[in-house]
């Protein structure tokens, strides 16, 4: 086997050719492309050039380096055994001799891939099993012969692609290896025994939650499945999480119209959206087996249970459940189930089983998404931001049982990593994890980090990931792979903690001055605030004085207005003032104001006191706040009676009299 640098250098230089001849720019997208053919240069070549009109050899021997025109002679040329050299032994030439100009009708010879369809039709379902060169007309034809259906009043859904007609090579669509479609028939009217069709076409794309109690263990599973997973894929996947196999599982909480295993959900009668069943390990008997009887019994078993070879999964089988091996004894439980509901269950899940195979000395596992794991890391105070160690495990990879035991269960290691990081675990044995773990990455850290983990191979995991936190973006400040010892890992991870250590002081010093910078401006905030406090204060009062001002200038005013309205009211009234040849006798008086001025009128004797009261207050000398004094002797006239005559009062012929402002 090729060392890891040579394969290395070899992937790069596959990675070049495969740019050269297909001129995509884009290292991410080419390295995808790639991996999706296991870094076979002509298989991946194949899918991104469009194929039409023939084959071209991979390799150019001696005598066919001259390619000749695709026709008659293609079938010829590919009759003769390819000269392939194996993937990562290095070109003999640079990539443009690899690769040459294509001629535009000329491409690479590579196998046909097998392509796996499950075709969805009212209350049926059709898998396709078809090569990659084939049309989707050929998809068609097969299921006109499955579901009776013409092909002209038929119509696939479910392409990734809308350009796709008949016509369409399957190739050119770069379909996964499996696929979901269905068919709809808008022109053929539904039979009466499947009027109900149509609503269990529409439930097969809704996501049904399955709430699975494991009784022996006690613990509830939340599971999201759309509606076109089976029964049996439910089944299967219970089987990763509780290892127990599926022909001994005994189930509680299936509706009587649940069947067959191989029913849809959407089609098994189960309540939506949320669904309850209880699962448990099926009670059999004990068989006592001779140690003579060993060797044939494990034939024997494996024939008696050929009918459980359902139980394989869909594209894989498990050797082991087949012949008769698939007991908890002989096979691990998954570090983590592949369709938990969020990251938190999935941690719960890890954590449990990593304590059961290693012990429980061993890194507190972070609960949690990793978004979540990073905000408590980076983003709370400098002196409490710690770096992030994200491990992650694979099963399939040999290191990983030496790695978890002797360096992940250290206590020097535990004890590190408790102090000094918050310690965030996924498992990428699954693929479905794997991809998953990707996005994540390429959410919280970018595409490279994503990147890297992408093509690290199996048999370098576990890798432990150190991050961290930066004002702009995150860092992974190491890469540790699973063939270290526990004095390598200590140190790396101590040399991650000096680099941290130094820019957390320096963030922590940055911190302090922005929080010496923001009390001063708080307090100078608060001093404009009370500033700002007194001045509207004063300003208040100052607006209250003035708006009492005006309104006891409005009030003198009304009370002006409404003292000349009665003064000339009284003017108005008083009767006329007698001539001195009247006939009549007169009283002459004469009143001085309280200014020094003087009064004079002429009043005939039988007038009334309230008529020389009216003529005072007339001139702006009201009874109310003035009193009319005779002089000698000294008499308060407005005390009088004001019905009396001037002659009872004895104001007549004449008389002086002033006026004196009341108390």
């Amino acid at each position: 086997m090729a060392s890891d640098s040579g394969s290395n250098m070899d992937r790069e230089m596959i990675l070049a050719d495969f740019q050269a001849c297909t001129g995509i720019d884009n290292i991410a997208e080419a390295i995808t492309l790639l991996e999706l053919n296991n870094w076979d240069l002509v298989a991946a070549i194949n899918g991104v050039i469009p194929q039409e009109n023939g084959i071209l050899q991979s390799n150019f021997s001696s005598e066919g380096s001259q390619t000749s025109p695709l026709g008659a002679d293609s079938q010829s040329a590919a009759t003769e055994p390819p000269a392939m050299s194996s993937p990562s032994s290095p070109p003999s030439s640079s990539s443009s001799a690899f690769c040459p100009v294509l001629p535009s009708r000329q491409i690479l010879e590579r196998q046909p891939r097998m392509l796996n369809f499950r075709v969805e039709y009212r209350t049926r379902s059709v898998d396709v099993v078809l090569e990659d060169t084939s049309t989707v007309g050929d998809i068609k034809t097969f299921l006109e012969t499955e579901l009776q259906v013409p092909v002209s009043k038929m119509q696939l859904k479910g392409w990734k692609s809308a350009d796709v007609s008949d016509s369409t090579v399957l190739r050119s669509l770069h379909l996964p290896k499996n696929n979901s479609l269905y068919v709809l028939t808008p022109d053929i009217a539904p039979s009466a025994s499947s009027s109900q069709s149509s609503v269990q076409q529409e439930s097969l794309n809704q996501n049904y939650l399955l709430i699975v109690l494991h009784r022996e263990a006690q613990k509830e599973y939340n599971l999201n499945f759309p509606g076109s997973r089976t029964i049996q894929e439910v089944k299967r996947n219970i089987s990763d999480l509780t290892n127990i196999p599926v022909r001994h599982q005994q189930w509680d909480g299936w509706p009587a119209s649940a069947l067959d295993d191989s029913m849809t959900l959407a089609s098994s009668g189960i309540s939506y959206p949320c669904h309850r069943l209880t699962v448990c390990r099926r009670s059999s008997p004990a068989t006592t087996l001779e140690p003579a009887e060993e060797c044939t019994d494990v034939h024997m078993v494996s024939d008696s249970e050929g009918d459980d070879f359902e139980d394989a999964p869909e594209f894989g089988v498990d050797e082991s459940e087949i012949f008769g091996m698939g007991s908890s004894s002989c096979r691990k439980s998954p570090m983590m189930p592949e369709n938990s509901e969020n990251e938190g269950d999935a941690l719960l899940h890890f954590t449990s089983e990593f304590s059961s195979r290693y012990g429980e000395c061993h890194p507190v596992f972070f609960i949690g998404s990793l978004e979540a794991a990073s905000q408590e890391a980076f983003y709370g105070k400098a002196r409490d931001r710690k770096l992030l160690a994200i491990y992650l495990h694979n099963d399939d990879s040999v290191l990983s049982n030496v790695f978890c035991s002797q360096m992940m269960c250290a206590e020097s290691i535990v004890s590190y990593l408790s102090q000094n990081f918050i310690t965030w675990a996924w498992d990428v044995t699954k693929e479905a994890n794997k991809a998953r773990l990707l996005t994540m990455c390429t959410r919280h850290f970018g595409s490279v980090v994503a990147q890297t983990i992408r093509t690290y191979k199996t048999d370098q995991f576990p890798l432990l990931l150190i991050v961290m936190g930066k004002r702009t973006s995150n860092e992974v400040l190491n890469v540790i792979q699973g063939n270290t010892t526990v004095d390598d890992l200590m140190m790396r991870l101590m040399g991650a903690m000096e680099i941290f250590t130094a820019q957390q002081q320096e963030d922590i010093r940055d911190e302090d001055e922005r929080e010496a910078r923001e009390m001063v401006k708080r307090e100078q905030d608060e001093a404009y605030r009370l500033s700002l406090e007194a001045d509207r204060k004063k300003r208040e009062a100052q607006e209250r004085e003035e708006a009492e001002q005006v309104r006891q200038e409005r009030i003198r005013k009304e009370q002006e207005e409404e003292r000349e309205a009665i003064r000339l009211s009284l003017e108005q009234t008083l009767p006329p003032e007698p001539k001195e040849e009247a006939g009549e006798p007169i009283s002459k008086l004469r009143i001085r104001t309280p200014s020094g001025e003087f009064l004079e009128r002429r009043f005939l004797g039988s007038c009334k006191l309230q008529v020389l009261f009216d003529f005072v207050a007339s001139k702006g000398y009201p009874s109310d706040e003035f009193k009319l004094l005779t002089t000698f002797p000294r008499r308060n006239i407005t005390q009088l009676d004001p019905a009396w005559t001037l002659l009872e009062a004895k104001l007549f012929p004449q008389e002086t009299l002033f006026l004196e402002a009341k108390e």
